[in-house]
């Protein structure tokens, strides 16, 4: 989790790579639908993230809201300094709504480990906007300044305005080791994960099959956003190793890190049983924002 608004702001991210280039854009306003349009075109002569490349998406959010409620991608675009998008990112609100919201577009590098890579943004004050204008427009990429922290008060404030900061849990699954072989002789692994409470799809997320190993080799990031730091002292990350086979599958085992209170937001729940080294590792999580925690755990079957 990380003590910035990672998803929006992450000191992490801002200004590893130098901006330069322009985006190209539209919006409308659609009032029978009551859908706010942001047509993103294409961008151009954009900074190399690395060797020569960036893989470039573009995120936009209508701020003051920076949860993920307001946030919206586009796809991908591997290996282009001027990818071309056309894609429709779209909000559904009322347009008096629209008062008082500033659209920030941004563009990005995607990385396969989930450090992306922060490459220019653009701001528009809706207030402002000419909603007659749908035709596309040139926007110069502009870079972030990294906000100063304010100077810590005695006692901790509420936020004044808006939402108050969120931020991502980054979660790398590496690897499993010494699995106990099945009738085959091996097994063909992969693994699942939820933040309960929510064990919705959204929240399930998947590494790939690792077909025919006992130690296979995952190597996957997921990322959970959305959350502020009181949320994981609520909320239990699930991992369970699953056995896939042609129409079904079974699960091997698990681990939940929380810390194992049996409680989550006040009610007593099953999946708050963390043992004592899961309870551990989710603990220096909560104590150490911004920074990996590493941890080799025994599966347990219950």
């Amino acid at each position: 989790l990380s003590g910035s608004l990672m998803s929006l702001y992450s000191e992490g991210e801002l200004g590893s790579v130098p901006v330069r280039g322009c985006v190209q854009f539209s919006l409308r306003y659609d009032p029978a639908k009551k859908e706010l349009q942001v047509h993103v075109l294409r961008c151009r002569e954009l900074a190399e993230a690395k060797k020569q490349r960036s893989d470039p998406y573009i995120k936009t959010y209508l701020l003051p809201d920076k949860s993920n409620r307001s946030k919206r991608k586009t796809t991908v675009r591997k290996r282009s300094l001027d990818p071309i998008f056309n894609e429709t990112l779209k909000y559904k609100l009322e347009k008096r709504d629209l008062q008082g919201r500033t659209l920030n577009l941004s563009v990005w590098h995607h990385d396969s480990l989930g450090r992306n890579l922060f490459l220019g943004e653009v701001e528009i004050a809706l207030s402002s906007w000419d909603w007659a204008n749908t035709r596309p427009e040139w926007f110069n990429l502009q870079p972030r300044v990294s906000p100063q922290p304010p100077s810590p008060p005695p006692q901790p404030q509420p936020p004044r305005g808006g939402l108050p900061p969120t931020g991502e849990l980054h979660i790398w699954v590496k690897d499993a080791q010494s699995l106990i072989p099945l009738q085959s002789g091996t097994v063909d692994a992969f693994v699942q994960c939820y933040v309960l409470p929510d064990d919705s799809k959204t929240s399930r997320q998947k590494t790939r099959v690792v077909k025919r190993s006992l130690n296979p080799l995952f190597n996957h990031t997921m990322v959970y956003d959305g959350f502020q730091a009181k949320d994981l002292a609520e909320a239990c990350a699930e991992f369970t190793l699953w056995h896939h086979e042609a129409f079904a599958k079974r699960q091997l085992g698990g681990i939940r890190l929380s810390l194992g209170t049996g409680e989550g937001y006040g009610l007593p729940v099953g999946w708050m049983d963390s043992t004592a080294e899961e309870r551990g590792v989710w603990g220096r999580l909560l104590q150490q924002p911004g920074q990996w925690v590493e941890a080799l755990l025994p599966l347990r079957t219950n």
